[in-house]
């Protein structure tokens, strides 16, 4: 029984990068557990005053990290979108913990207080978005 229960909590193979905390797997929509990503239409400041994509980028930078690899995702359930919520790993690397250590996204302190060490991180070090001014995600939208 518990074979069949953990087999069916999780989805694994190669993703498409939807956006910074969405990726899709053999036509799921997955929402990585735990963050929130700039949106895609999303502009920051970077530290010369300058405007730049930070959602595009935030989806790039993921991309990138994963490029190639398979993931293998552990379903927390679903959103009101009918997403997946999964915390989902690259070679062995948690997504959504990379992607808030890197500032390409914000620990989403709303469902999860996970990431907030990482998050911690990326601000001291000025990563990511962090090197500018930009609007919290679920301000923004």
């Amino acid at each position: 029984m518990l074979i069949t229960t953990l087999a069916a909590a999780l989805l694994v193979g190669q993703a498409s990068v939807i956006d910074g905390d969405t990726i899709e797997i053999h036509g799921q929509h997955v929402r990585l557990y735990g963050i929130d990503a700039m949106e895609s239409r999303q502009l920051c400041w970077n530290g010369k005053r300058r405007r730049y994509a930070c959602g595009r980028e935030a989806a790039l930078a993921l991309d990138d990290f994963i490029g190639d690899s398979v993931i293998a995702c552990e379903s927390r359930g679903h959103d009101r979108y009918g997403r997946i919520v999964a915390r989902c790993f690259v070679r062995g690397e948690d997504l959504g913990a990379w992607m808030v250590k890197s500032g390409h996204a914000l620990a989403y302190r709303q469902y999860s207080r996970d990431y907030v060490k990482q998050e911690r991180g990326a601000r001291k070090r000025k990563g990511g978005v962090w090197k500018g001014k930009f609007v919290k995600p679920w301000e923004w939208r």
